[in-house]
């Protein structure tokens, strides 16, 4: 066995494999998209097959292309996107249905109906999430209720519930272990995240039988030994945590105070509090940042549904532009006259707003509006998105003052006409590391440090190396009038306008 770590980052739109060598150093990437599924409006589905093949056709890749074997992987970290729910059969392996992704909206008449039964501040207390369909507990229910014998098929230990590093793990295993961490665990709205275990009284009011969850471990643990038919070895899997924390580990931001925002398909920004769980006045989430030798750090999280979705949009849906590098070019030359406002609220509104039935549009449009400023606008927007974040952030928890030097990563932060504008907006230093694939790289540090091939925490802040940092240049008229358009922006395009 050797010193390798191989990452598995399995997101809302592909699947990647990262193969690191013993010094944290990338030696081979491996990547494979999968369909997407949209059933009917709102609703968005991932077929759990394809996703496996996604992730075995990426790990075959990346040891390719890092020219390793199987048997010199000393260990597996797995990241993923989170709250997505599986279901499947104990027996067979089989799953029940399409698996219900994040970011399906589904479930939002539900939510309304357990708020009206005053139930929304039990959930914030025990689990320190509100009632959204974002999260999985509610789409967990919903699937029991509406695949026939699905709820005591459950009851009777016949089936399985996992978010997807659960399905992997079982899949990798060869339906071995049935388990998850404490970070994914903490995104079901049935883990108690002040006690530490799936919560009774949460599971008997969504109606989810008990017998049907796995076991949740620390982030670094054992999580078992890979099938050999898998990929032609026994690896133990000894890293677990969902995306935008592995992200927060993959950071270093370890201290108090740190604070991470990841921009991929949706962006998630998450502080660090330490062993403080901040109750957040502002709507913000309450949540696990990672459990390690059985020590929980806690984070504020702050969730944006649509940022990189939004460049997306443009390509596919309104194919403005023919690639997502383009929108830097084109936001550049945008006419500074025009103030074009995108609110993307394509799937709903998350943090601070959390309104599921809004509905994305655009303002400030006039007869010479046109892709450059469609660009612009789309970009901008995740930036003011960000900036909502951080306000709500710093009324809730403060920590020797307001400046919070932001660790950025993701896909978008390779525009540097975006995390200009971001640095901007925040009126705060943005920090772009060197490695920008944070988020494996966290999984692979649970991994490597638990396997004895990688250092501690200590050691890798210390490892952490920045690109550059962008500092604001903006001028305070300037910023406080884009700040004013924007708000009245989401103002008018939130459900009860």
């Amino acid at each position: 066995m050797g010193g390798f770590v191989l990452a598995i980052d399995q997101g809302t739109t592909s699947s990647r494999a990262i193969v690191f060598d013993g010094d944290m150093r990338i030696v081979g990437i491996g990547q494979k998209e999968f369909p997407q599924r949209f059933p009917k409006s709102g609703w968005v589905e991932h077929d759990p097959e394809d996703i496996w093949q996604s992730v075995v056709a990426s790990i075959h890749d990346a040891f390719g292309r890092a020219r390793v074997e199987p048997h010199q992987i000393a260990a597996i970290g797995i990241t993923n996107q989170r709250e997505t729910v599986v279901v499947w059969d104990r027996e067979t392996g089989r799953p029940l249905q399409n698996a219900i992704v994040w970011q399906d909206r589904r479930t939002a008449s539900y939510c309304d109906k357990l708020k009206r039964q005053d139930l929304e501040k039990l959930f914030v207390r025990k689990t320190g999430l509100l009632l959204d369909p974002y999260f999985s507990g509610t789409k967990l229910s919903w699937l029991l209720s509406n695949v026939k014998g699905a709820r005591a098929r459950a009851a009777k230990g016949e089936l399985c519930f996992g978010t997807i590093d659960t399905y992997l793990i079982w899949r990798l295993t060869g339906g071995r272990a049935h388990m998850t961490d404490a970070t994914n665990a903490s995104r079901t709205l049935m883990f108690n995240i002040a006690t530490n275990e799936w919560d009774s009284e949460l599971l008997e009011i969504l109606r989810v039988p008990a017998a049907m969850l796995p076991e949740v471990k620390d982030c670094a643990a054992d999580f078992g030994v890979t099938d050999p038919a898998v990929f032609g070895a026994a690896v133990p899997i000894l890293g677990v945590a969902g995306d935008q924390q592995a992200a927060t580990i993959g950071q270093a931001c370890f201290a108090p105070g740190m604070m991470k925002s990841t921009y991929g398909t949706g962006c998630f920004a998450l502080l660090n509090t330490g062993s403080d769980m901040v109750r957040s006045k502002s709507r913000l989430l309450t949540t696990i940042a990672y459990r390690i030798d059985g020590k929980t750090t806690y984070a504020l999280e702050g969730s944006i549904f649509i940022a990189g979705a939004a460049v997306q949009w443009l390509r596919d849906g309104l194919k403005i532009i023919g690639d997502a590098r383009e929108t830097g070019t084109l936001a550049e030359i945008a006419d500074p006259g025009q103030q074009v406002y995108l609110v993307p609220a394509f799937t709903g509104l998350g943090a601070p707003w959390w309104d599921p039935e809004a509905r994305g549009a655009v303002f400030g449009m006039t007869r010479n509006t046109g892709p450059a400023e469609f660009a612009r606008a789309a970009l901008e927007a995740v930036c003011y998105q960000t900036r909502d974040l951080l306000d709500a952030m710093h009324k809730d928890w403060r920590n020797g003052g307001d400046e919070t030097v932001l660790r950025v990563d993701g896909g978008m932060v390779a525009s540097d006409w975006t995390m200009q504008r971001l640095a901007d907006l925040l009126d705060s230093p943005v920090d772009r590391p060197a490695i920008t694939e944070t988020t494996a790289l966290g999984a692979a540090f649970l991994a490597g440090s638990r396997a004895g091939v990688w250092p501690g925490m200590e050691e890798f802040s210390k490892a952490w190396a920045r690109d550059r940092r962008f500092e604001p240049a903006m001028d305070e008229k300037t910023r406080a009038m884009k700040l004013k358009g924007w708000r009245n922006a989401v103002r008018r395009t939130l459900s009860d306008f």
